[in-house]
């Protein structure tokens, strides 16, 4: 009997690219939270995790609020419990979703999102001298790149956090996917232990070796970023899917 209990799910380049939803993506949620409590997990800047409600209710799919998880909730829960402001190298969207921090916590984090357009020298110059004032390096994500609306790759934000770091000499601490206490917090909010869990994903380091790395079973889906030359990395999925459409079977086996 498989002792699988829950199922994280990262969302873009799983679920849908762009404004497309994958075929059999909608079916196969429908099917999974028949049998199995499900989390959707994103490391996006981009969107709050009502927006990305809104657009998946729009696609077709059938999800509630609390079956979403996104990096940027877990950064502003951070910063709320260590009451704490930041500099926030973010979209400007992104910005307002922390605008509701208390104006007199102390800036402590520089934190850094995909901020797109806003990732100009002038912002990062300024983000850099704030960790040589002593502020910490926070990266909502490190992901290296992203499958963008044109079906083409674009650099993600792990590449500006890379230059942040070795400009400063100080390394970020990660709050989304790879991070294992973002794993394990997903896990927790659903009650189960991190080896009653699988990771769906479509990339190999944040979402495959990050739950691995945490003690989740993982599944690499061939949709997304995917690429073949991924499982040439050394890092080896429990299995590799063409979708996540495969999951809508109901006697499909873990094993």
């Amino acid at each position: 009997m498989d002792s699988i209990k829950a199922i994280l799910i990262d969302i873009g380049g799983v679920l849908y690219v762009g404004d497309k939803p994958i075929d059999g993506a909608i079916e196969a949620i429908d099917s999974l939270k028949k049998r199995y409590k499900i989390k959707l997990l994103t490391n996006t800047t981009q969107r709050t995790s009502k927006d990305i409600l809104n657009k998946l209710k729009t696609m077709g799919f059938n999800i509630d609020k609390d079956e979403i998880l996104t990096a940027l909730d877990v950064t502003k829960m951070f910063l709320l419990n260590n009451r704490a402001n930041a500099t926030l190298l973010l979209t400007d969207s992104a910005k307002e979703f922390f605008s509701d921090i208390p104006s007199n916590y102390p800036k402590k984090y520089v934190v850094v999102g995909d901020a797109q357009d806003n990732f100009t020298y002038k912002h990062l110059n300024s983000a850099f001298r704030d960790l040589l004032d002593g502020m910490e390096l926070i990266a909502i994500a490190k992901n290296r790149y992203f499958k963008d609306r044109d079906n083409k790759l674009s650099m993600d934000a792990g590449c500006f956090v890379k230059a942040l770091e070795y400009a400063s000499g100080k390394m970020a601490k990660i709050i989304g996917k790879p991070s294992k206490d973002f794993f394990h917090l997903a896990c927790k909010s659903l009650n189960v232990k991190p080896n009653q869990a699988v990771m769906i994903g479509d990339d190999i380091e944040s979402d495959i070796k990050g739950a691995k790395d945490a003690n989740l079973r993982a599944f690499l889906v061939k949709s997304g970023k995917y690429n073949p030359s991924d499982l040439e990395k050394g890092i080896k999925p429990d299995k590799v899917l063409e979708s996540i459409a495969s999951m809508k079977e109901t006697n499909f086996s873990f094993f």
